[in-house]
């Protein structure tokens, strides 16, 4: 198991993909020039006035570009990197609003991979006819000078540490973990680590709105990409066109707070599971109340923590796997009966659909690889905020505050919140209030029973955006927007399209 903060990808980009003011924009021309009020420095005039070639690629309809920034901006005349930008454009009928960037969270999530699985195709019909949709993988990430730390095998191996130690050598195992991981990156990505913090990334989106011709930024951002959207906010609230923020962080917070939240949002969640899986005949958490369900659910971690099972593969799945594959399905109920399914054949001994799982989670491929999504989430989180705990006395101090907000998964939860301990760059951001004052409303969107974006989160960030408006989801699952509720997609609709929020504190 290895969470490390990992706010993850909007529930329905997972589902979807193989693997989310007013006044209009100004239309902008297919050859991607810059918009003559892009509001750009003097020392970033060739960045915001760059032209995109763009070219088919990947699925049929859309277009593929790469654009270029600075790796670092206090320096725009050094090194530069180039990012993967990707768009479909509007399909009509009706006047075209401009372009609508996505992200999908994370942070590590491919934005490409997004647009391309689910925004693209899956947004609401009348979106996609009035904007072109248009994502750009945040600087690290994917195809966007990649943060890169291990092999394949290498990466098996750290998946593997059992992250709820027993004892003082179990504990130094995780803890050389981490360290591997860190002096990982910094051997293959020395030069990019400093500078993939979110206040860059946010940066690097007002290069792509002013070259794709837009005057103000039209975005929806998921999980952490409502971290993304706040930060851009923050640093450019006159550019502010349509954000929505769907499954909200809290910039406020420190990296401890943040974990203890999100391990008390997945026990929230695992506990609907369990709620919803004991009035099932086929429940292998048994028949009793959701609290023996988590006991049972617990016994069950506890055995494979000491005798692993087979999975028809070399690897085992030992309590680590386990765990990160019931994680994976809390992020949408439409997981549970799958996971009742791979609970169930786990405890006859066969571990093959949590594994499954578990590598879905990690983005492991068939063929033994990973993408760089942990890499680059640990990058991300890593610079964004100093590390949750330092050392492991200070984890084992916090233990018992992380178990009462979760018995199922609060061990697991507070030791992963050392990782960021041993990260080779120092921590540049801080946790702050975001209130982006001048801004243009902001949508704000909170699910109730939210695994990883906890609730009260949206309700805080909302109350510190000085135009922020809140939209509340009663429901399951991680995000709201596309996940079924004709309450929230109207509204979410709406705002994109007049520019018109919904009343604040609205409820779906």
């Amino acid at each position: 198991m290895d969470f490390r903060r990992l706010f993850r990808l909007s529930a329905t980009g997972l589902t979807a993909a193989v693997l989310l003011v007013s006044g209009c924009t100004s239309g902008g021309s297919s050859s991607g020039g810059a918009s003559p009020e892009s509001g750009a420095p003097t020392e970033l005039k060739k960045f915001y006035g760059q032209k995109l070639g763009w070219r088919e690629c990947g699925v049929p309809g859309f277009q593929c570009a790469t654009m270029k920034a600075p790796l670092d901006y206090d320096k725009p005349n050094g090194t530069e990197i180039k990012l993967a930008v990707a768009r479909k454009k509007a399909t009509g009928p009706g006047k075209r609003l401009g372009s609508l960037q996505v992200n999908p969270g994370g942070p590590g999530g491919s934005a490409i991979d997004y647009l391309q699985g689910y925004a693209g195709i899956g947004y609401p019909a009348p979106v996609r006819a009035r904007y072109d949709m248009v994502a750009m993988d945040p600087r690290g990430v994917a195809r966007s000078a990649p943060v890169e730390c291990f092999t394949g095998p290498e990466m098996d191996a750290y998946t593997q540490v059992d992250q709820t130690p027993d004892d003082m050598a179990e504990r130094d195992l995780l803890a050389a973990s981490y360290k591997k991981l860190a002096q990982g990156c910094e051997k293959r990505a020395a030069e990019v680590l400093p500078h993939v913090s979110t206040v860059e990334a946010a940066r690097d989106m007002d290069i792509f709105r002013a070259v794709v011709g837009d005057k103000k930024l039209m975005y929806v951002g998921a999980s952490y990409g409502t971290f993304l959207g706040a930060t851009y906010a923050e640093l450019f609230p006159t550019r502010v066109g349509r954000l929505v923020l769907d499954g909200a962080m809290d910039p406020s917070l420190p990296s401890a707070e943040l974990n203890r939240d999100q391990t008390a949002g997945f026990e929230t969640a695992f506990q609907a599971f369990a709620a919803d899986c004991v009035k099932q005949p086929d429940c292998p958490l048994g028949s009793g109340s959701p609290a023996d369900a988590g006991r049972r659910m617990k016994d069950f971690f506890n055995d494979l923590d000491t005798k692993p099972i087979p999975t028809g593969e070399q690897r085992e799945l030992g309590e680590s796997l386990a765990t990160t594959g019931v994680i994976n399905a809390m992020y949408d109920e439409s997981g549970w009966p799958g996971l009742r399914d791979s609970l169930r054949s786990a405890m006859d001994g066969d571990g093959s659909g949590l594994l499954a799982l578990a590598d879905s989670y990690y983005e492991r491929e068939g063929d033994g690889s990973y993408t760089n999504l942990m890499y680059a989430n640990a990058a991300v989180n890593c610079l964004d905020l100093p590390a949750g705990f330092t050392r492991p006395a200070e984890v084992e101090k916090a233990l018992p505050s992380f178990e009462k907000a979760s018995p199922v998964f609060g061990t697991g939860f507070a030791w992963a919140s050392l990782n960021c301990a041993y990260w080779p760059t120092k921590a540049t951001g801080t946790p702050h209030r975001i209130e982006a004052k001048g801004a243009p409303p902001i949508l704000v969107v909170g699910t109730t029973r939210d695994p990883a974006t906890p609730y009260k989160w949206a309700q805080s960030l909302a109350e510190q955006l000085s135009s922020g408006v809140l939209l509340t989801y009663d429901g399951d699952g991680h995000t709201a927007y596309g996940r079924g509720s004709d309450c929230v997609d109207t509204a979410i609709n709406t705002y994109l399209l007049e520019g018109t929020p919904p009343k604040n504190g609205k409820k779906c």
